[in-house]
């Protein structure tokens, strides 16, 4: 977590004493982290994911395994949906989801049209039964 917690610090060019400012921490317990000494308690974790736009998983190392749950796209910090101005949706990708909605209100044939020129098979048929078996698993379309 150090490391996460001083790239991100860098990332958007803070001093310790900034980031500190804005956790509502002291300096101190920012330098304490980046060497590694102490954590962040779940309350200052939850203010860092909120304040920098950073999930809890990829703060804390946890490699996200996810799919977006209307689409079936590998969900990563960068897809991640907006749900309002201050959190992320986990569930589902920027392209589907925003605001606390479905950006397209579409079935899910409609769906796996709209992702089988995304894919890169050359058999449009294959793909097509491909993303029908996995869309029809999430949870969307359940």
């Amino acid at each position: 977590m150090k490391e996460a917690l001083l790239e991100l610090r860098k990332k958007y060019g803070l001093s310790q004493y900034s980031m500190a400012q804005k956790l509502y921490v002291t300096r101190q317990a920012v330098s304490r982290w980046e060497c590694g000494e102490t954590v962040p308690n779940l309350e200052t974790l939850k203010r860092i994911s909120t304040q920098f736009e950073i999930g809890l998983n990829e703060l804390l190392g946890i490699p996200l395994t996810g799919i977006c749950q209307s689409c079936g796209m590998p969900l990563s910090q960068e897809t991640f949906a907006q749900e309002d101005e201050s959190s992320l949706n986990q569930n589902y990708c920027k392209w589907c989801y925003e605001n606390g909605d479905f950006i397209t209100d579409c079935t899910m044939d409609e769906m796996v049209e709209q992702c089988i020129p995304h894919m890169g098979w050359e058999d449009n048929d294959k793909c097509r039964e491909f993303l029908k078996g996995v869309m029809v698993n999430l949870e969307r379309w359940k």
